[in-house]
C-alpha cells in the first residue's frame, strides 16, 4: 500500500472539486472588532474587516469578558488541572452551570469543551442509556447531532426540514411503548431559519417523545434573557434537554446542556466525551460567565445585531444581489459553484480587504455553495456600503447575473 500516494489523491479530490479548505492567518484587534489583521500572503499585517465571526455580537471583546479572564487567570492560573473527576469542579464551572440552568429555566446544567463534544456526548448517551430507543433527526442537523446519533447504535429516522407532517408520520409507526427522542435546531445556520417548537413539542406531547433542541445559534441572540428562540418563544418549559455554546454569542468557548437534575447526572456519569476529557480552562469558564451574565440582562447587543443584519439584507437585495431569505441574523448569499464562491472569497480578501469564508459541501449540499455573513453590532453603515459595492463589481467582473 502506497499510503503517501492515498493521501494525496484525498486532497487532490478536494482541490479538483474546488472545496479545499484555506484556513485565513489572522488576528482580531482586541477593542475595535470586526477590525482584524490578516498575514497571510502579505509582508506584515494587513487590516481586514471581518464578515463571518461566529461571535456574533463581538462579546469576546467586552471589557467585562476581558475583566473576568484576566482576574481568573491571576487568581487560579492556566488550567483546570484535568477531568472534573479528578481535578475536581473548579467554582467557575459550578457557578456558570447554575447561570445556564437558570437562563434556560432548568433543574441543571453540565458544561462541556465544546458544542461538538456536548451534542456528540449527550445525544449517543441517551440513547444507549434508553432500551431501543429510535431517534427522530431533521434532516438538517448539524453533523455534531449526527455523530451522536450515529454512535449511539440506536435506530433513527430522518425527517425532511421542518417538515411535521412527515415527522408525524414516523412517529406514529413506531410502537407507542418505544422510547422516542426528537432531535432538532432552533436556528439553522446555513440558511438562517427557524424550526416550530412548539408544534414538535405538540408531536413530542402526542406521541410520549423526548425532545433535544440544539440552540447554538440562538442562546445569547434571542429572548429576554438570551436563552434562545426557546426563550423568545416561551418553550423551554416544553423541551427536555437544550443544548447550546459559549463559542458564538457567548464570544468564549464551550458547550452544554440543560435538563432537569436526574438526565444531567446521567449525561455526567456515563458519557465518555465528558468523562474522560480535561474540563475547561477555569480562564475561559469566568469569561463565558461574565458574558452570560450580562447579556441576561443587556439587549443592547441583541438589538444591534438584529438591526445590522436586517439593514445589511436590505442593502443586498436592493443592490440585486441574491441573499437567501432569513428570519434570523443570518444572511447568506448564494453562489451555487464552489471554485466561485472561492474565487469571489479571494477577491473580497486581496482586493477589498473583506473576510468572508465561502460555505461548501459537506455543510451545504451541492449546488447551494455560499458567502455566509454575520453583520454584527460593530458593522456600521460605512463598511456595509463598502462591501455591497464590492460585492457589485465582483458580480459584475466574473459575469455572474443579479436579480432585475
Amino acid at each position: 500500500m502506497d499510503y503517501q500516494r492515498v493521501f494525496t489523491q484525498a486532497i487532490d479530490r478536494l482541490h479538483a472539486e474546488g472545496r479545499y479548505r484555506v484556513f485565513i492567518d489572522i488576528l482580531r484587534n482586541k477593542g475595535t472588532f470586526p477590525n482584524a489583521r490578516c498575514f497571510a500572503g502579505h509582508n506584515g499585517p494587513k487590516p481586514i474587516t471581518v464578515w463571518c465571526s461566529n461571535d456574533y455580537l463581538t462579546m469576546g471583546q467586552h471589557p467585562d469578558v476581558i475583566a473576568a479572564m484576566e482576574e481568573a487567570l491571576h487568581d487560579v492560573g492556566a488550567g483546570s488541572g484535568g477531568t472534573r473527576n479528578i481535578g475536581g469542579n473548579t467554582h467557575y464551572h459550578v457557578d456558570l452551570e447554575a447561570e445556564l440552568a437558570d437562563l434556560h429555566g432548568k433543574e441543571g446544567a453540565l458544561l462541556f469543551t465544546s458544542g461538538y463534544v456536548s451534542n456528540e456526548a449527550a445525544l449517543s448517551t441517551l440513547a444507549k442509556v434508553l432500551p431501543g430507543c429510535v431517534i427522530f433527526s431533521d434532516e438538517l442537523n448539524h453533523a455534531s447531532m449526527i455523530a451522536g446519533i450515529r454512535n449511539s447504535g440506536c435506530e433513527k429516522r430522518v425527517f425532511r426540514h421542518n417538515d411535521l407532517e412527515h415527522l408525524e408520520e414516523l412517529l406514529a409507526a413506531e410502537a407507542p411503548e418505544t422510547p422516542k427522542l426528537i432531535a432538532f435546531e432552533s436556528v439553522y445556520s446555513m440558511d438562517g431559519d427557524i424550526s416550530p417548537i412548539h408544534a414538535i413539542c405538540d408531536l413530542a406531547d402526542r406521541y410520549n417523545a423526548l425532545t433535544y433542541l440544539d440552540e447554538v445559534h440562538a442562546v445569547g441572540m434571542y429572548g429576554p434573557r438570551g436563552g434562545g428562540i426557546s426563550d423568545r418563544e416561551n418553550a423551554a418549559h416544553r423541551l427536555t434537554i437544550i443544548e447550546g455554546t459559549l463559542g458564538k454569542a457567548f464570544g468564549v468557548m464551550g458547550g452544554y446542556i440543560a435538563a432537569d437534575q436526574v438526565i444531567i447526572d446521567v449525561i455526567r456519569s456515563y458519557a465518555p466525551g465528558f468523562i474522560f476529557t480535561t474540563s475547561l480552562s477555569p480562564v475561559l469558564v469566568a469569561g463565558a460567565l461574565a458574558s452570560v451574565r450580562h447579556l441576561k440582562a443587556s439587549c443592547v447587543e441583541r438589538d444591534g445585531q438584529q438591526a445590522a443584519a436586517a439593514k445589511l439584507k436590505e442593502m443586498m437585495a436592493e443592490a440585486g444581489l441574491p441573499v437567501m431569505p432569513s428570519t434570523t441574523h443570518i444572511v447568506p448569499l448564494m453562489v451555487g459553484d464552489p471554485v466561485r464562491a472561492k474565487r469571489i472569497s479571494d477577491i473580497l480578501l486581496a482586493e477589498y480587504g473583506v473576510y468572508v469564508q465561502p460555505i461548501n459541501y459537506p455543510t451545504v449540499p451541492r449546488g447551494a455553495e455560499r458567502l455566509r455573513f454575520t453583520p454584527g453590532p460593530a458593522h456600521n453603515l460605512e463598511m456595509m456600503e463598502d462591501l455591497v459595492s464590492a460585492l457589485v463589481e465582483i458580480w459584475d467582473r466574473l459575469e455572474l447575473r443579479l436579480a432585475a
